[in-house]
C-alpha cells in the first residue's frame, strides 16, 4: 500500500452553552473601539496536523483520534475534523 501525505485541519470551538471569559472580554473590546455590529464572539483553535497514510479515510480517523484523545476537551469543546491531499 502506497503511503501518502494528507493536511488535517481540526477546528476546535467551545461548547455554546459555556460562557468564556475572554469571548466576553473580546466583544467588551470591539465595543469600546465602536465596533457596535458585532454582538458575538466565539474563540477556538485552529490546528493543522501532517499525517501519513494509506488513505484520506485512514487520516481522517488519525485525526479524529487525536483530536478525541488530546486536542479537545469533550467536556467543554466540540471539533471538527477535515482532510486534504
Amino acid at each position: 500500500q502506497r503511503i501518502m501525505s494528507f493536511t488535517a485541519q481540526i477546528k476546535v470551538m467551545p461548547l455554546k452553552e459555556l460562557l468564556d471569559p475572554q469571548e466576553k472580554a473580546v466583544l467588551g473590546g470591539l465595543q469600546n473601539l465602536a465596533i457596535t455590529a458585532v454582538k458575538d464572539v466565539r474563540i477556538g483553535k485552529h490546528i493543522d496536523l501532517k499525517i501519513e497514510a494509506g488513505s484520506k479515510e485512514e487520516a481522517v480517523k488519525i485525526a479524529t483520534e487525536a483530536a478525541q484523545k488530546l486536542l479537545a476537551n469533550p467536556v467543554m469543546e466540540v471539533f471538527e475534523v477535515s482532510v486534504y491531499e
